[in-house]
């Protein structure tokens, strides 16, 4: 018999975890392949791709993002193949999995929890056409018409026992690849799916290690964590960390989830001497209202949290995405602005604001009418309103978040964003709401836009609602643009000035080896015509880098002229470019 195991992943960029394991546990039994798609294929595509694989066994891995192309996808496969076995596993069928079987026919058996040792029972008794499934603890199946749920199988103990899910290595050069040190969770939060396992059990270091080495010898682009908390261990965290540290690995980079209020100083220390950009952390802020955080049982110090996130911020060597989630108990919409000050004053690489999902075994969708909570039943289960919040503030946070995503998560806006929110808004979110309105309005949210008509909009947004300081906004944002942009056409909205004395003179400026020693020690023995594209020179009508550093404040502003050297970086990750006053080297040739 041929086993298919296969999922829809969210994009082509990930790979799958899970499926993954199930191949590695089942290792020893002959005729079993894996293969994966994206949601973003045609159904009847990937229907028909595992049509002409002509498997006698499929299962799928299913989340949010998949169940409903993955039933589609079976009932296409169901028709034209009925004798085929089609099993579902995976958060999204683990908790209803009965329903689903009296609902669609076509779907043989449900495996829920822990899934490899379920799936490989089943897999010796389908191959040995053994029809008695009582036995199998974690499936649900049918018999004689009825549906049947077996007793739920206890979590493997010793997870060292389920071989490397990554001994096969082709197909992920490249690719954001998952990875796990640990199951279950510390906390109990209550909109989390983790809730609902108690208690934490680790993979041994040893077999962390190896399978470690294995994902950095096959240039894999990024590995990133699925421990919901992956400093609930310090030691053992610290441990894989220096690992990692330690090989050192280029072009490449590992995403962790971890809990900020417990690095202590120790964790800290060790943190400041990791490479710039081998590490990204993913720190759950979700609201700083505490009857919010009390509702969702979030175990939290939030004072510490932010001091914890400002330190890191501080060297400069590792990418912070905090988040919060719109949607959640006792938060409406001044509280989420609240929320939303608080953090976004942290100034973290990446502040995503999600909304409420009620997913499937999580305590908070046991709340529905307590909590007032308005959705679809259907994924993703996202809230519309609660009592707290209405449907029309939800959307306003929606075109929130699309600028955030657009402006405030990119670092190529930091400066011109700072610049108008400390002079002109009296909160971060005060500016996002007018500019959301600004951008609706417009009908921008109707449309794509280029990162550079992204600069554009935003010029115009000043021009049109802020009006004053029109020219001190003008180099901000050309500063901004240059920083950030290896690009020699600068917009021609930008004015500029100097332009053509400059362009006599870095031929010069750039043939003097003093001013190399001195500027560039790094490409001292480039070629004058090959370090000409890895540099930018600019004038500006202010020292605009002590207007920076003075937190943009008009009183500091310094009407001098000042012309400015951009040094751009290619094996830099948040720094990818160093500026430089030239101006005294420049006024003198």
């Amino acid at each position: 018999m041929k086993v298919l195991i296969t999922t829809l992943n969210s994009k082509f960029i990930h790979s799958s975890l899970s499926i993954r394991y199930l191949k590695s546990f089942c290792k020893d039994i002959p005729n079993i392949e894996i293969c994966e798609f994206t949601i973003n294929q045609n159904k009847d595509y990937i229907a028909g791709e595992i049509y002409k694989m002509n498997p006698d066994i499929i299962a799928f891995s299913c989340y949010i993002w998949n169940l409903e192309e993955t039933l589609d996808i079976c009932n296409i496969l169901k028709i034209v193949n009925p004798n085929i076995k089609i099993i579902l596993g995976g958060p999204e069928v683990s908790f209803d999995g009965e329903e689903t079987l009296k609902k669609y026919d076509f779907v043989d058996f449900i495996i829920y929890g822990e899934g490899e040792i379920t799936f490989r029972e089943l897999i010796i008794k389908l191959i040995s056409e053994n029809r008695e499934y009582i036995d199998v603890k974690g499936l649900i199946y049918r018999e004689e018409g009825k549906i049947v749920k077996n007793e739920p199988r206890p979590f493997i103990e010793d997870l060292d026992i389920i071989p490397s899910p990554y001994e096969d290595l082709s197909g992920l050069k490249n690719k954001i690849v998952y990875y796990e040190s640990s199951r279950g969770c510390p906390f109990n939060c209550q909109f989390c799916l983790s809730s609902t396992i108690k208690g934490v059990r680790f993979f041994s270091l040893d077999r962390v290690k190896e399978d470690l080495e294995k994902l950095i010898d096959a240039q894999v682009r990024q590995v990133k964590f699925v421990d919901r908390t992956f400093n609930t261990k310090k030691e053992y965290a610290m441990e894989i960390m220096k690992f990692i540290m330690d090989k050192n690995p280029e072009n490449m980079n590992f995403h962790f989830e971890v809990t900020a209020h417990l690095l202590d100083k120790e964790m800290l220390d060790f943190l400041s001497e990791a490479g710039e950009g081998l590490f990204q952390f993913e720190i759950g802020i979700q609201s700083t209202n505490p009857k919010t955080i009390e509702a969702i049982g979030r175990t939290t110090d939030i004072e510490k949290a932010k001091k914890v996130t400002k330190i890191i911020k501080g060297y400069q060597n590792i990418h912070q995405h905090l988040d919060l989630i719109a949607g959640l108990p006792y938060e409406d919409y001044n509280s989420f602005k609240d929320s939303f000050n608080e953090i976004y004053e942290l100034r973290p690489e990446k502040l995503q604001l999600g909304f409420l999902k009620l997913l499937k075994g999580s305590g908070l969708r046991e709340n529905i009418e307590r909590y007032g909570f308005k959705f679809l039943n259907k994924p993703p289960y996202e809230v519309l309103e609660t009592k707290y919040i209405s449907y029309s503030e939800m959307l306003k946070l929606k075109t929130i978040e699309d600028l955030l995503e657009k402006y405030g998560n990119e670092s190529v806006f930091e400066n011109s964003l700072q610049y108008i929110i400390t002079n002109y808004y009296d909160t971060p979110f005060d500016f996002y709401e007018d500019f959301s309105s600004y951008w609706e309005e417009k009908q921008y949210h109707k449309l794509s836009h280029s990162k550079k008509g992204l600069y554009k909009i935003l010029y115009n947004f000043y021009k049109d609602i802020v009006r004053e300081n029109l020219q001190v906004f003008n180099e901000i944002l050309k500063f901004d643009y240059i920083l950030n942009n290896r690009d020699s056409n600068i917009p021609p909205y930008l004015k500029r000035r100097d332009v053509e004395e400059l362009i006599n003179k870095r031929h010069d400026f750039l043939k003097d080896e003093e001013n190399l020693i001195k500027y560039l020690p790094e490409y001292k023995d480039l070629a004058t015509r090959k370090l000409i594209n890895k540099v930018h020179f600019e004038a500006f009508d202010f020292n605009i880098i002590d207007f920076i550093n003075e937190n943009y404040s008009l009183k500091e502003l310094n009407g001098d002229k000042i012309i400015l050297l951009f040094i751009y970086k290619n094996n830099k990750v948040l720094n990818k470019c160093e500026v430089k006053d030239i101006t005294e080297k420049i006024n003198k040739i």
